[in-house]
């Protein structure tokens, strides 16, 4: 049986509604068994902890996204860490900079990210990375990080999620032990070089996301995205690697089972 996993998707968001109940539904019927929900901030990090005690196979992680660096509370270290202990979460994230929208300052958004590393290596979390016009400011940060992390965990560590940099950053990931995040835009028409990166990446390295309700697959794009479109990405990344799409769900749900130490529960 193929199985798929949606390893990024903001259930909590507005763009739900109430409708959370039918879109699980909808994206187990679709064959997608697994989703991962990160939280970007306190509250939504706690909201992504409700969510995966209401479902059996939603998953959980804990972070401040570098747009919320600026607005954290005092204690946010310490609610953070108690987070982490939760059984169902998975991983820390999602964490990261952003010189893209630039909505906290890069010194407060490079502050926040280092923290959130230094707690990853302390209650032993893999990371879920967000990376907009960032990948060097980061790649300056994680060289004084990834000799810890690789001895510590001594297997994957972390993903790029949504990955949309560089051939070169790709293949820097994945010397450092990291895994590289498949999103929606892969199809669109107009993202030949992702298509070419990710067509040279081993399967091995790529995890399976929608990054709902945003980043819509074609040919759904300019709707709501949802988890149950994780096949849709699946395809088209078989068509690059030219291989079943049973393979592509299989390998990548593997590669997930390893990165966040779960297993499906179905």
């Amino acid at each position: 049986m193929t199985s798929f996993y949606d390893t990024h998707c903001h259930l909590y968001m507005k763009h739900f509604g109430n409708e959370v109940d039918q879109v699980v539904q909808n994206t187990w019927n679709e064959g997608v068994s697994n989703i991962l929900v990160p939280g970007i901030d306190i509250q939504t990090s706690k909201t992504a902890i409700k969510l995966a005690e209401k479902y059996e196979y939603v998953y959980a992680a804990v972070g401040i996204h570098p747009h919320d660096a600026d607005s954290v509370p005092s204690d946010w270290q310490e609610q953070l860490i108690q987070l982490s202990a939760h059984p169902k979460v998975v991983a820390i994230g999602e964490i990261g900079l952003d010189f893209y929208r630039n909505y906290s300052p890069a010194d407060i958004q490079k502050e926040i990210f280092q923290s959130q590393l230094e707690i990853a290596l302390q209650v032993q979390k893999p990371i879920i990375f967000h990376e907009r016009n960032s990948a060097l400011e980061i790649w300056q940060i994680l060289e004084n990080f990834t000799e810890r992390f690789i001895s510590t965990f001594n297997k994957e560590w972390g993903v790029f999620h949504s990955f949309g940099s560089t051939m070169e950053f790709a293949m820097r990931a994945i010397e450092n032990k990291l895994m590289i995040g498949v999103s929606g835009p892969i199809t669109y028409k107009t993202a030949h070089e992702k298509r070419n990166v990710i067509a040279a990446l081993p399967l091995t390295s790529l995890l399976l996301e929608t990054d709902a309700p945003y980043l819509t697959p074609h040919p759904h794009r300019g709707k709501r995205n949802s988890p149950e479109y994780i096949p849709i990405i699946a395809e088209k990344i078989s068509e690059l690697k030219q291989c079943k799409i049973e393979d592509v769900g299989n390998i990548t749900s593997s590669n997930a089972d390893r990165l966040f130490s779960w297993r499906s529960v179905h």
